[in-house]
């Protein structure tokens, strides 16, 4: 056990888009942030091949080059950026209170803003060939990474809202979408599963899962099982659309902070404020509609405006 205090300004947990752009607005206004990363340091774009949609970046990066681009950006400007695990929060409901904080259940920090961007984890089927092939055809975003499918054949696992949407988004650039439901059903809402059935190259298979997802280096296909009969079929496609929900990052702050059924945390109006004073959200531990690397840094900017104002307001 660490016998010394740190005491901080501003502590951010969490290093995806928001945590960095958040230290990045925190820094230069002299809050001097100190960010732990978490055990994945950059988020859940560092399983992103290719990111083509963040402005700024007219050829193109790859997830890793830009976490590391957002890092040295945040670090220019004086942020501390360390490797390590929040363990336990006791958060303060006072306007002014001290928010305590353990990391890696030894170290004590002390801190009177904390911003919350722990990011959200996609959920995947969790089958070897699947974990194997991450970033090389199989992916959990059609926003992210469906253009690089344009003209191919590809396959939506899921049954929901999400798995609708992307299948119908990748309608629009893929020549064949098949979803793979698992029920003889689909949980989709009533005017989803009707824009669903309207899509001329939309084919929904029921009672269908994934076997195997085939390919060496790259989707070359699935092998599928029909759960009823037992059929075994294979389905050749280049691209493998998991949508069966994220988990939000949110244990830590649970009976803690107000959030969700799911586990988001709910922020105050168009503000990153959660329910306590002085503690902050961004990125997609509050939101659960876009999930992109833009809003995730937009909200980020908000976190530390939100936080210097706070702080401003008690002086």
């Amino acid at each position: 056990m660490s016998d010394t205090i740190e005491k901080i300004k501003c502590l951010i947990i969490g290093s995806g888009p928001a945590g960095y752009t958040a230290a990045i607005y925190a820094a230069r206004a002299d809050m001097k942030p100190i960010m732990y990363t978490g055990m994945q340091m950059g988020g859940q774009l560092t399983t992103t091949t290719e990111v083509d949609n963040f402005p700024g970046y007219a050829d193109g990066t790859d997830g890793p080059a830009m976490m590391e681009d957002l890092k040295k950006q945040a670090e220019r400007f004086g942020t501390d950026v360390r490797f390590g695990m929040v363990t336990k929060v006791d958060l303060s409901d006072k306007v002014g209170g001290i928010h305590k904080v353990i990391v890696d259940e030894t170290k004590h920090i002390e801190a009177e803003t904390i911003i919350i961007s722990t990011g959200a984890t996609a959920k995947y089927l969790g089958i070897e060939s699947e974990q194997r092939l991450i970033g090389g055809g199989v992916s959990a975003c059609a926003t992210c990474d469906g253009f690089f499918y344009k003209g191919q054949d590809v396959v939506v696992v899921g049954a929901g809202d999400t798995a609708a949407e992307e299948a119908t988004y990748l309608s629009n650039i893929c020549s064949k979408v098949t979803i793979l439901v698992r029920k003889d059903f689909m949980r989709a809402s009533k005017a989803m599963q009707h824009r669903v059935e309207k899509t001329k190259n939309i084919e929904v298979l029921y009672n269908t899962e994934i076997e195997e997802v085939l390919g060496t280096n790259v989707v070359e296909g699935v092998r599928a099982i029909n759960n009823q009969t037992k059929e075994v079929i294979e389905i050749p496609v280049t691209g493998v659309f998991i949508a069966i929900g994220h988990t939000p990052n949110s244990d830590l702050f649970k009976g803690v902070l107000e959030m969700d059924k799911t586990g988001y945390l709910i922020t105050k109006g168009k503000t990153t404020k959660t329910n306590l004073p002085g503690v902050f959200a961004a990125g997609d531990i509050q939101d659960k509609e876009y999930r992109q690397a833009v809003t995730a840094a937009g909200t980020g900017c908000m976190a530390a405006l939100d936080a210097e104002r706070y702080l401003g307001s008690l002086e």
